[in-house]
Order: C-alpha cells, then sequence, then structure tokens
C-alpha cells in the first residue's frame, strides 16, 4: 500500500454533494409544495411511526473549512439565547399539532453547528422547556453531538443531567497541523483533556468521529489518528470521508480559483477507510454501517440513524432545519431573521416542502438502508408489498456485475468496494427526472 497516489480525474475529489441523506433530492423540494406541510401536521400520525426530535444548535467558535451546515460563529449570549427562544416557541408549534400530541419520542438529537457551544446554563433551561412540551424521559437515545474544546466538566454534568445518552464527540484526527489547516477550532490537547471527564459521568455510549481525506492529512497521521482512537476505547466509532459541497470555503476557495488545496483523490480516501475498519475490527469493533463501527458484546447503537433510515417522522426544528411527517419533507428557512419574526408571529418557519409518493418513499428507505451494508428483502415486501430484487432488478445487477454487492435469497449485501462507496452506488435506484439532477 503505497504512501503516494497519482489521482486520475474520475477519482480526483471535486466540488460537489456526495453524502445522501434523503430522497428525493433536496433540489426537487419546492416552496410550491408548502401546503402539503399543513395538511400532513393536521392529519393524525400513520399507524406504527415512531417520531423523533432534531434540535439545530447553529452555533459555533469557528467555521470548519470542509463544513457546509448552517453555522454562526459570532453571536452572542443575548442572539443565542433570543434563538433558543424561538426554537422552544417552534416545539411549542409542533407539539399541539395532530401530527405530534401526545406522541412519545423515540429519539431526540442535538446536532449543530456545535450543541456543547452553548453554556451550561442556557442548556439546562433549553432541556427543561423542551420537555415540558415533548416529553423525552421514555426516549431510547438522547444524543449530543460535542466539539473538544468547548467542553468543561461542569458543561458535561449539565450535558449528562438533561438525559444524554449518547455523546458523540468530533475528534476527527488528532494532528494539531492538519487540525488547523481545515480550521478545527480544537487541538488534539482539548480532546485528552475532556475525557476523562466524559469517562466519570459513565455516558451509556461515546461516539468518536474520523475524517478521512482532511487536507494535510498523510499516511502516517491517519494511522496515527486511528491508532489513538482505538486506545480512547470509545464505544462506537464513525468514519466520513471528506466531500466539498458547494458552499464550504475549500470549495469556494477552489471555484474561484483562489488557490490550490491538496485534496486526497478519493481512491486514497477509502484505502484510509478500509484500513480503519481493518484495525478497529482487529480491536474488537464489527461493523454497523458503511461509517459506523461498534464494540462486539456491547449495547452500541444509533438509534437516530436506525429510526430515519426506516421510515420514522421527525421534526427538525431550528435554522435550516429538515423535517419527515406523514410522507411530507420539509425544511425550515436558512435565513436567521426570517426564522426569529416568523416564529415571533407563531409562524412554522418553513419555505420548501415535497409531498412523497408510496414509490419514492419505498426507494428512500432502500437506499438509506443500504448503507447499513446489508438489507433484508422481506422489510419491503411486509411494508411496500414490494418485491424489491424484481422492481429494481436491473439496478441491482448492475451493482453486482460491478462487484459491489452480493445477492443472496432474501438478502443483499455489500462486497468490501461497495461498502467503501456505498453514496456513489445509490443513484442507480433513484427515478429517471432525478438521476442527473444536483442533490441539494
Amino acid at each position: 500500500m503505497s504512501d503516494t497516489t497519482t489521482a486520475n480525474l474520475d477519482e480526483r475529489t471535486q466540488v460537489g454533494s456526495v453524502f445522501v441523506s434523503n430522497y428525493p433530492p433536496y433540489s426537487a423540494w419546492t416552496p410550491g409544495q408548502v401546503p402539503a406541510v399543513a395538511a400532513a401536521l393536521a392529519s393524525p400520525p400513520e399507524a406504527g411511526a415512531s417520531l423523533g426530535l432534531y434540535v439545530h444548535i447553529p452555533f459555533c467558535r469557528v467555521r470548519c473549512k470542509f463544513c457546509y451546515f448552517k453555522v454562526y460563529t459570532e453571536m452572542g449570549s443575548p442572539q443565542v439565547r433570543g434563538y433558543l427562544e424561538a426554537l422552544t416557541s417552534e416545539v411549542r408549534i409542533f407539539s399541539g399539532m395532530p401530527a405530534v400530541a401526545g406522541r412519545p419520542l423515540q429519539f431526540v438529537y442535538f446536532g449543530g453547528g456545535t450543541p456543547s457551544f452553548i453554556s451550561a446554563r442556557d442548556l439546562k433551561a433549553l432541556a427543561r422547556d423542551l420537555k415540558a412540551l415533548i416529553p423525552w424521559e421514555g426516549a431510547s437515545e438522547v444524543t449530543f453531538e460535542c466539539e473538544p474544546g468547548t467542553l468543561t466538566q461542569s458543561k458535561l454534568e449539565a450535558i449528562r443531567e438533561i438525559g444524554v445518552t449518547r455523546l458523540s464527540l468530533g475528534v476527527e484526527t488528532f494532528d494539531d497541523t492538519v487540525l488547523k489547516e481545515n480550521g478545527r477550532a480544537h487541538l488534539s490537547a482539548e480532546i485528552y483533556r475532556a475525557i476523562p471527564w466524559i469517562r466519570a459521568l459513565a455516558f451509556d455510549q461515546l461516539n468518536v468521529d474520523l475524517i478521512a481525506g482532511m487536507v494535510g492529512e498523510t499516511w502516517d497521521t491517519w494511522r496515527e489518528a486511528v491508532r489513538r482512537t482505538i486506545e480512547m476505547d470509545p464505544d462506537s466509532v464513525t468514519i466520513y470521508q471528506m466531500e466539498l459541497p458547494f458552499n464550504t470555503v475549500f470549495s469556494q476557495d477552489l471555484l474561484g480559483h483562489k488557490r490550490e488545496i491538496p485534496l486526497a483523490d478519493w481512491g486514497v480516501k477509502r484505502e484510509w477507510h478500509a484500513h480503519a475498519f481493518d484495525q478497529l475490527t482487529m480491536a474488537g469493533y464489527e461493523m454497523s454501517s458503511v461509517y459506523t463501527m461498534v464494540k462486539k458484546g456491547s449495547d452500541a447503537r444509533f438509534v437516530y440513524r436506525d429510526a430515519v433510515w426506516h421510515g420514522s417522522d421527525m421534526l427538525g426544528t431550528g435554522v435550516a432545519s429538515f423535517s419527515h411527517v406523514n410522507g411530507v419533507h420539509f425544511q425550515n428557512t436558512t435565513e436567521w431573521g426570517e426564522y426569529l419574526g416568523r416564529l415571533d408571529a407563531g409562524e412554522l418557519p418553513v419555505t420548501r416542502a415535497f409531498q412523497t409518493s408510496a414509490p419514492q418513499r419505498l426507494v428512500r428507505e432502500l437506499i438509506l438502508q443500504l448503507k447499513l451494508g446489508r438489507i433484508e428483502t422481506d422489510y419491503f415486501r411486509k411494508k411496500f408489498g414490494v418485491e424489491i430484487l424484481t422492481e429494481f432488478a436491473r439496478a441491482f445487477e448492475r451493482l453486482r456485475d460491478r462487484g459491489m454487492l452480493s445477492l443472496t435469497e432474501g438478502r443483499i449485501e455489500l462486497t468490501r468496494d461497495g461498502l467503501l462507496r456505498a453514496d456513489g452506488l445509490l443513484s442507480e435506484f433513484y427515478a429517471p427526472e432525478y438521476r442527473n439532477t444536483r442533490y441539494t
């Protein structure tokens, strides 16, 4: 395995979205379909559908150069508290809707941005207010994303106190030079400072995020990142291959020809991803999805992921957040002022939506569950009344012929090559009108 690679054109990392999180693509969602949201929320939930709550905290110390989320880096305490009040107002509106009222939450997910950016005081107040509207004491999982440099012992105590069960630590890599080059706010010493506090509080699950392919990463730094991660002994490890959606700092620099950026090509990123999975396997982990490894014999899991990939309803709250209720996708405004203003007026801040059909919901679950690395055909037969090996025979055969998956009676399983490039395979199952459209 060489430490250097000559990238060919097809393997070069270029600007554009790769990671698939929904279907139909976001570019198909429109303002014209927003009226479908009111109808979906005014209807009772579908029988057996679970419900989750996503809470978007869009604040960060700095913006990472590869980040494509809606984040703010210069908001003071008054703005943060005003936002949290608006977020609570949004949940209050949802809580009274027929599609939501009285339903238990299966999961809660605090994402960002950086949820751990806000103070312990503000976090406890937010949790108190949200729980009063939609209780989560019975939720199977409450996940909280953290940036290591924002953590203190008292803040972690507050995170534990509000009921967080799964703490997800955005480590990304351990090399300080690479962290700085990519605009990360934390350094490796802050990771190690936080670990004893996390262990002492005995969270049910500690997840560590790594990114293969950050600018400046080498085989040596990546091997060391994997070694140190295993040494930390987390309950699960999630590995992403770095992509460059259109709105990142790196992407804008490339598109504007401002500077050359040394990017690992996709072949190298797959090799790094494979190395991490190999080392984790030898250390006693097993695959949970094409991104995640969990300790064998542990209770580690990812309820949020599994619920969403199996068609759960989800309330996405906060600026720019995405929701899915009763078969309707919808997104909040991406503008700070509009988000606050509409909630102040008692309105949901939804700006685009998409009413899905039964075939679209089938494709959505099929492609997302393929990212688990294996799917059972019986699930789709029972839920949708469709034999997927017949309905999508040509797509499955094309991927099998490329060596990306194997087909056995009742089961479809990605091969090693398929696992490492899963997101790039999923468009095989798209309806023709979506295959050549921009994803976002």
